[in-house]
């Protein structure tokens, strides 16, 4: 997991350079190349060291672009929250860089939508080689079938991961399930149930040979219960809840994982208060042992070669340093003293710039009938009052308020959208920043994030028994959740859909893949109208068609010997 000696994929195999030796003999012999050294999967994956490699390499393949800034940044924050009921784009409502407006962004011609799928099928080929390699592998390489099946269990469990949002976001899709070898031109579009054959074989395969917790070689690492959770998601995808069910349960019931109730680990409070959901994001808290709520962390890991660096403040708070002057016109924020200046960044807040902006229904709707007791709702959780910083001013630590100002004097959709808006502290890590310390860590931060954590797979079985018929066993399960939080049980005959959405709003808030949630349970196009109020796209213009994603027009016109059909409305 810690170093990234070489990555495969992409149909590709990167062959050394090798001189010509000129013969006086012009036999065909003379003429063959005989490679002496080369990187491939003959030989990279022949041995276990290799195979672990390999295993890495996805991982960090899946770290790269959903979890770390670059190329697929955009992708990333709207998995994870743009283009739902919970968020919109707040350093520019109306930009065309992200999905502020459903029909103008997607388009089949869009290079993010062509990044989007190209990634998924990359990640399946590199699950596919590895899988090949493992399965042909030399047996005297392993020490026993028992961990030649771990591997190949993590790898095929990498495939599902693949399929679920490929088929989550364009319904039927080419399935390649062999390591494609040669120029391919004739891929068809598989239907879903066929996707969704294949993922059960492969989780079936992972839960019964993956280790269990705490027997997994190294933190991060995919163990059996991440399987079953993604099991479970499965098949509510397919609509059986009982087998839904039984997945989480596996999980939940086994022994292995409980909610975090007491405070742990790392306990530096933030605001001056602090309490255990606080300390499930605290630096350094994912991996302990002690927290028995983690079920998948992607490893940042700042300080060891391949380690990496998280958005997260960047992504997910206000773009407060920018808002510019205090009413009497002195710098809004001096912040911190470095090399002899003061920064104007707070090394609490880091040096967000607004890309995910939550609604007015995730900042404040679904936190009314609890306010002052869901401690997901506390001061230290959500930053919802800022205070101006510099002595110089008469304003210094007075709340902000742009009321203050001269009428006309402001910007009122920057004040609101980038420059001051509900600081969801989950991404955030105060006072904890390892590099760019002249800008407070530059949007970055460097601590280890949930994939999968225990609170989303209890909400996964509440899914399941509502769609069972069953709210009794569905309210429990919320009222598990409710509970640690401080927050108020609520009734059976509240336990549906609607509410297990807004427990997890509450809950997974810039954790979860909202759209694919909400594609799951057939929700997109109702709530993001209902709910999006992106102050220039009202429900981001949202077309019933959006629910599936556009093939990109690229992969279309590539496929010349067999038919691509493309989603409907694009």
């Amino acid at each position: 997991m810690k170093k990234y000696l070489y990555t495969f994929g992409r149909q590709c195999i990167l062959l050394a350079v090798i001189p010509l030796l000129m013969f006086s003999s012009c036999s065909e012999d003379v003429l063959k190349e005989k490679p002496l050294d080369f990187l491939a999967p003959e030989n990279a994956f022949n041995t276990v060291p290799g195979i672990q490699q390999g295993i890495s390499g996805l991982h960090f393949k899946v770290r790269s672009s959903w979890y770390t800034e670059g190329s697929q940044q955009e992708i990333c924050v709207m998995l994870g929250n743009l283009g739902t009921d919970v968020a919109f784009h707040g350093e520019d409502p109306n930009s065309t860089g992200f999905l502020c407006n459903y029909v103008t962004y997607l388009t089949s011609e869009n290079g993010n939508m062509r990044n989007f799928w190209t990634w998924n099928y990359e990640l399946i080929q590199r699950s596919n080689v590895l899988i090949e390699s493992i399965k042909a592998s030399n047996p005297d390489i392993w020490t026993s079938d028992v961990k030649k099946n771990e591997y190949l269990a993590e790898a095929m469990f990498f495939r599902a991961y693949a399929y679920r949002i490929l088929v989550t976001f364009y319904g039927d899709v080419p399935l390649v399930n062999d390591v494609i070898k040669t120029v391919k031109t004739d891929f068809v579009r598989a239907p879903k149930a066929e996707i969704y054959k294949l993922m059960e074989e492969d989780l079936t395969f992972a839960v019964a040979n993956l280790p269990k917790r705490g027997k997994e070689e190294g933190p991060g690492r995919i163990t059996q219960a991440a399987a079953y959770h993604m099991m479970s998601e499965l098949y509510l995808a397919e609509a059986k809840y009982q087998l839904a069910a039984d997945a989480a349960s596996k999980v939940i019931d086994g022994g292995e994982y409980a909610l975090m109730t007491n405070r742990f680990g790392s306990t530096t409070d933030v605001f001056g208060s602090g309490d255990v959901f606080l300390d499930l994001f605290a630096y350094g808290n994912q991996n302990l042992s002690e927290n028995k709520e983690a079920i998948w962390v992607i490893q940042i890991e700042p300080l060891v070669t391949g380690g990496s660096q998280f958005p997260g403040e960047r992504a997910w708070g206000p773009a407060y340093f920018r808002m510019g002057n205090t009413p009497d016109g002195f710098p809004a924020f001096r912040g911190e003293l470095y090399n002899g200046k003061y920064t104007g960044y707070s090394d609490t807040l880091g040096r967000p710039v607004s890309w995910i902006h939550p609604t007015n229904y995730a900042a404040y709707d679904i936190w009314r009938s609890d306010w002052n007791n869901d401690i997901r709702n506390a001061k230290h959780s959500i930053k919802r009052d800022f205070y101006y910083d510099n002595p110089a001013s008469a304003f210094n630590k007075k709340k902000i308020d742009f009321k203050l100002y001269p009428a006309g004097s402001r910007d009122p959709l920057r004040d609101t959208c980038q420059y001051i808006y509900p600081y969801f502290m989950k991404h955030a890590d105060p006072r904890n920043h390892f590099t760019d310390l002249g800008r407070s860590g530059g949007g970055s931060n460097h601590k280890d994030v949930y994939a999968i954590r225990l609170a989303e797979t209890i909400l996964l079985r509440a899914e399941a028994y509502v769609g069972l018929g069953k709210k009794d066993l569905a309210a429990a399960d919320i009222n598990a959740i409710r509970n640690r939080a401080h927050a108020k049980p609520i009734d059976a005959s509240k336990a549906d859909l609607d509410y297990v959405l807004d427990e997890r709003a509450r809950e997974l808030y810039a954790e979860e893949f909202r759209n694919i949630t909400l594609r799951r349970m057939g929700k997109l196009v109702e709530r993001v109208r209902r709910y999006n109020n992106n102050p220039k796209n009202p429900g981001l213009n949202i077309q019933d068609y959006n629910v599936l994603f556009p093939i990109p027009q690229s992969q279309i016109d590539l496929n010349i010997d067999a038919v691509m059909p493309q989603n409907p409305g694009y």
